[in-house]
């Protein structure tokens, strides 16, 4: 593929389908913003209009719609390929845009290119890895992985390939950082100091543990009071929300509130210092927990939560490929 000749992906609701396909053309929504042809070559001037346009819209959405319609009408040249997911069938549709943008007046879908489909392929054709790059949640996206892939399945001679994929380990594991991913971000947004202990505290009963928060400002910096049983030992942990690593100064703080026979956890968003994981190597009775260990209890414990936070964190239990073991077979 030529450096001028980009690759693009799109999605479109179910209904849009056979727009697409049969009238031979790509479409964006939003056609309360009117012929974007009128507004200035500036992703500045996209956003103010829609802005204007759609005032109650989230911060995080403005961004996003307005880097794709200025994509659809600026980036996106004539010659440039397109990729084009169809959910009716399940095909893989690639084709080549043929017209400059245009605005259909009088329709929801108004924003509008033309385009030549050359053609349509199975979902079955393509490795998970490249099926993995145009699940994008975008409604418009470049594809720079798996170009080759795609620009290989429009000759004739395109075969399915049939040895073992070896995206598949490669997309799975890029999907289980992306879940832990969006795991800790919902939880370093939403949930700061008195909350994120109130969060703990329920992951920990979740694992079976009673647990009971501390009443705010008190208990010389212990946050939560947790038991296996009706039994000691006692679990005392304290809760951090802070950006920066802890130090050991504020591990040490903790072990001064233990009395003998307790034990400590603390727990943190971030991570350690090096003073501090040396610290707690040398005290076996007090557990560090980072960002990444408490989103794997997370992981783990989910079906556990409450109703709350599973709210908060909305996650869906899914079965995805992996790697075949070799070794075992």
């Amino acid at each position: 593929m030529t450096t001028d000749r980009r690759m693009w992906g799109i999605h479109t609701p179910i209904q849009n389908d056979s727009l697409f396909l049969h009238d031979n053309v790509l479409t964006l929504g939003w056609s309360e913003m009117g012929d974007l042809s009128g507004i200035s070559a500036s992703r500045e001037a996209f956003r103010e209009k829609y802005t204007s346009t759609y005032p109650d819209s989230k911060k995080g959405n403005i961004s996003t719609n307005t880097g794709t319609l200025y994509r659809f009408v600026h980036e996106i040249q004539v010659g440039d390929y397109v990729v084009f997911p169809s959910k009716s069938d399940r095909m893989i549709n690639i084709g080549v845009v043929e017209g400059e943008y245009s605005f259909c007046s009088g329709s929801e879908y108004a924003q509008r290119r033309k385009v030549k489909w050359l053609r349509h392929l199975p979902r079955t054709a393509f490795s998970q890895g490249a099926l993995y790059e145009i699940g994008s949640f975008l409604a418009v996206f470049a594809i720079k992985n798996y170009t080759d892939e795609f620009l290989a399945a429009l000759d004739k001679g395109f075969k399915t390939p049939q040895e073992e994929d070896e995206s598949i380990a490669a997309t799975a594991e890029e999907i289980i950082e992306s879940t832990k991913d969006f795991i800790l971000k919902e939880v370093s947004r939403q949930l700061k100091g008195y909350d994120l202990e109130e969060f703990v505290a329920d992951l920990l009963r979740a694992m079976g543990y009673r647990a009971t928060v501390s009443q705010h400002g008190g208990d010389r910096g212990v946050d939560i009071t947790a038991y296996k049983d009706e039994l000691p030992p006692r679990i005392l942990v304290q809760v951090k929300s802070q950006d920066g690593d802890i130090k050991e100064t504020t591990i040490q703080s903790l072990k001064g509130a233990m009395r003998e026979g307790d034990y400590g956890l603390f727990v943190t968003l971030s991570d350690y210092t090096k003073n501090a994981k040396k610290y707690l190597d040398a005290t076996p009775i007090i557990r560090g927990i980072n960002g990444s260990e408490l989103v794997e209890l997370v992981l783990k414990y989910y079906d556990q939560l409450s109703e709350k936070y599973q709210k908060m964190i909305p996650l869906k239990m899914v079965y995805i490929p992996v790697a075949r073991d070799t070794e075992s077979e």
